[in-house]
């Protein structure tokens, strides 16, 4: 197993459903790593439940567990076991060896002489540890150095992280410093046996970071020994947990896997609930801007809305619609004068996008559709995906999948969505992009259609977002359908199956 987390860039359907599947299609994305290989099987995320309440704030925090323990003392085959066990889905696993300083030249030559001290708190960057623990705990986007061993420095690449429900930071020193004790939750000491960690730090070094014996022995005796007794051992009074025999107490590891369900048990919260009762006698805010009504828009309206409409035909007017709307979402970004010289030599002023990019970011599948309309009115437009599915027990909203562009935050971004009915899948992708530093302001939420109480939600919840549609229909059902409405637009548009307790938000794909 590795020592650190993969990348959360991309995230994976649960696997082993005995949910009959349903006749539906979805957007194929290149596939990654999953998030965790052990010995038993292959564990992938599930969706990621909402993390914050009906007013878009942060509601509950991830809950952290530090895991501490002397060299190869098994901390991450312990780590592994929890997951494992847990069975949860958004797992992050974070390991310290990420975040060793980088050395001056000097302390490089120590370090190829097997002189340097790595099992020193100084060796590590706290700072960066603290301010990336805090980033993921509060469910934001992090960049997590990757460290090379066999040259004792940093990799140009860094890898990024996205926030989760558990998080498992483990490392040497995870209890050497009082603000990252504040940060976990649960503290957790592997207690393996001196000379069995020798062994494995032996046969790890050896076969893994390409060190010779003479000289893993000439630093386990020099550094890591004397680092264990000062600075590891003593920091086995703060632990919550010590776990004698590592991985062997299978005992234990239960007993902490009980402990973690019950925390999250306590943090679950139920935001569709929240929205129908939120916020929904209020006049219309002024952030929304809807189409002008003109008989050529009403016109394309009545053929989507149409139920005896064919296939073809609703996705030409649908395209129609989309082009529109996204003109006149473009009309809405910020611009400023600009003069330019026509070809008869005459000033002509002008106006120019005051920006530095446009970004489109569809929230699939539904939103994958407004794409190539998108593409069609802006040169070299970015493009970002996220995958938002209905949890069929719950009824809530789950993030499944996310890959956004590099730089985002410099960017405004037009959020993709073919309806909106409670708004809840609209919030969670605004609150995906928040996380990823994108300001307020220049979010874009773009739908055909919208449901009063959607527009409500999100305006309520983020009150400087801009929503624009098409049109705004005043009801919304118990099974949170638009009222007159338009269908499920992902099923009438690609020519699937509707299941029978479809919501207009999002497209509920089975997992």
């Amino acid at each position: 197993s590795s020592s650190s987390a993969e990348s959360l860039d991309r995230l994976y359907p649960s696997v082993g459903s005995t949910k009959p599947p349903r006749k539906r299609t979805t957007s194929q994305c290149k596939s990654e790593p999953p998030l965790l290989r052990t010995s038993k099987r292959t564990i992938y995320t599930a969706g990621r439940p909402p993390w914050y309440n009906e007013h878009g704030t942060q509601s509950k925090e991830a809950f952290v567990i530090g895991l501490g323990g002397g060299s190869a003392s098994g901390k991450t085959t312990v780590a592994t076991m929890i997951i494992e066990a847990l069975d949860v889905p958004w797992v992050v696993l974070l390991s310290m060896d990420s975040f060793y300083k980088v050395l001056t030249k000097q302390q490089q030559e120590q370090a190829a002489s097997n002189d340097f001290n790595f099992d020193h708190p100084d060796a590590f960057d706290f700072d960066l540890i603290i301010a990336t623990l805090k980033k993921l705990k509060q469910g934001k986007s992090v960049k997590i150095p990757i460290y090379d061993f066999t040259t004792h420095s940093r990799k140009k690449e860094w890898k990024t992280l996205y926030g989760a429900n558990v998080i498992i930071f483990e490392g040497i020193m995870a209890f050497a410093d009082k603000e990252l004790l504040k940060l976990l939750d649960l503290k957790i000491f592997v207690d393996t046996d001196s000379d069995i960690r020798l062994v494995r730090r032996l046969r790890r070094d050896i076969s893994e970071r390409g060190r010779d014996i003479e000289g893993v022995i000439k630093q386990y005796n020099k550094f890591v020994k004397p680092a264990f007794d000062q600075y590891i051992q003593p920091t086995m009074r703060l632990a919550d947990i010590v776990v004698p025999r590592g991985s062997g107490n299978t005992v234990a590891i239960d007993l902490i896997v009980q402990h973690v369900h019950s925390q999250l048990e306590e943090r679950e919260l139920s935001v569709r609930a929240a929205l129908a009762s939120a916020h929904q006698c209020h006049p219309l805010p002024q952030t929304l801007s809807v189409l002008k009504s003109t008989p050529q828009v009403r016109g394309m309206h009545t053929i989507i809305r149409n139920k005896e409409t064919s296939r073809d035909e609703f996705i030409f007017y649908s395209k129609r619609l989309m082009r529109l709307l996204i003109e006149h979402a473009l009309s809405l970004l910020p611009f400023q004068s600009c003069t330019v010289q026509t070809p008869q030599g005459h000033d002509y002023e002008g106006r120019t996008y005051s920006g530095k990019q446009i970004t489109g970011v569809s929230i699939l599948r539904a939103g994958e559709t407004m794409e190539p309309a998108l593409r069609a009115v802006c040169k070299d437009v970015r493009i970002g995906t996220i995958l938002i599915q209905t949890n069929c027990n719950t009824g809530e909203p789950e993030l499944h999948y996310l890959r956004l562009p590099k730089d985002i935050s410099e960017d405004h971004v037009i959020l993709m969505d073919c309806t909106v009915s409670t708004g809840a899948a609209a919030m969670m992708a605004v609150r995906v992009l928040l996380d990823h530093d994108v300001p307020e302001d220049k979010i874009f939420l773009l739908s055909l259609l919208m449901a009063e109480m959607g527009v409500h939600s999100v305006a309520y919840a983020f009150p400087r977002v801009k929503i624009i549609t098409t049109a705004v229909d005043k009801k919304v059902n118990d099974l949170f359908r638009i009222i007159p409405g338009i269908g499920n637009f992902g099923d009438r548009y690609f020519g699937t199956d509707a299941p029978p307790d479809w919501s207009d938000d999002e497209d509920a794909l089975s997992t």
